[in-house]
């Protein structure tokens, strides 16, 4: 056996044997904790986390909020037109901020524009536990979590200490993109988080005179990767300037461009999103109810 598959056998193992014993914590009048992730940066992962979140509580109605765990490079409040520091209760805990429906927590509003996060693993992990513990988030449906970049200790830690209902992968069609959006979807399968797709970002451009589509990153290649791994195909954004400008503008294409086809197909993967976790909720109460009866 390689040095290589020792080291993956006793992840595997590893996980195997921390999954049952770590307590998973949800969080007080949260319903449902989702992340949003993608194995590599680049791919348009906070672009997809906002405009989820925003459609969730815009088009299904439901009350959202958007903690952004990406903390070395928080795009949140930017993108969400969100800046200051949060208030504080009298214990000193921190109330989100919030704007178009949800409600935000980020790095972002604790540190300069231009002042970097240069914090080892523990820092990383003390922030992301503020988040998840000294937030004030109040009831909601759903928790949007805008995952770091990548399979490590971070991502590793919120997948293990957190109740998710599942996850949200994200990637371009490139097949550069998608080895490390396979091993995301690796990671969450490891640690028993149910993926409830693959959203593909950048799918196409089309040519706004002609229509003629181009598939500048590759075509069909979360599509196939959806195939392999069992899990849904949950949209194909095109790769359009209008999703670029709106969120550089801190107004989601959701919100400021609703009617656009960029916008309905958000909509329809937050409707679909909607409709997983519906279900997810329902077979959690299946199960209680029959573990009552036993």
């Amino acid at each position: 056996m390689t040095l290589l598959q020792h080291m993956t056998q006793f992840a595997r193992s590893y996980a195997t044997r921390m999954g049952p014993a770590i307590k998973r914590l949800g969080i007080p009048d949260v319903r449902h904790i989702i992340a949003v992730a993608s194995g590599k940066g680049g791919v348009g992962k906070s672009t997809s986390a906002v405009n989820l979140a925003v459609a969730l509580a815009r088009n299904a109605g439901l009350s959202v909020g958007l903690m952004d765990a990406d903390v070395y490079g928080p795009s949140i409040p930017r993108m969400m037109n969100l800046a200051g520091e949060p208030r504080t209760d009298e214990s000193g805990k921190l109330y989100p901020l919030q704007n178009f429906g949800v409600k935000c927590m980020s790095m972002g509003f604790l540190m300069k524009d231009d002042k970097a996060a240069v914090w080892r693993g523990p820092m990383v992990m003390s922030a992301i536990d503020t988040f998840i513990n000294k937030v004030k988030w109040g009831a909601l449906d759903v928790l949007v979590i805008d995952m770091p970049p990548g399979t490590g200790d971070a991502q590793l830690s919120i997948s293990q200490r957190l109740s998710l209902s599942g996850a949200v992968m994200v990637s371009t069609p490139q097949d550069i993109a998608l080895i490390d959006a396979r091993r995301g979807a690796t990671m969450f399968r490891n640690v028993r988080v149910p993926i409830l797709g693959i959203i593909e970002n950048m799918s196409y451009y089309q040519c706004p005179n002609c229509g003629h589509q181009q598939h500048i990153f590759g075509r069909d290649g979360a599509k196939r990767t959806a195939e392999d791994f069992n899990m849904e195909l949950l949209g194909q954004v095109p790769l359009e300037m209008s999703i670029r400008e709106t969120s550089d503008a801190g107004s989601p294409i959701v919100v400021s461009q609703a009617e656009s086809r960029e916008a309905q197909v958000y909509a329809k993967i937050a409707a679909r999103v909607k409709q997983k976790l519906d279900r997810y909720a329902d077979l959690q109460t299946d199960q209680q109810e029959a573990r009552a009866k036993a």
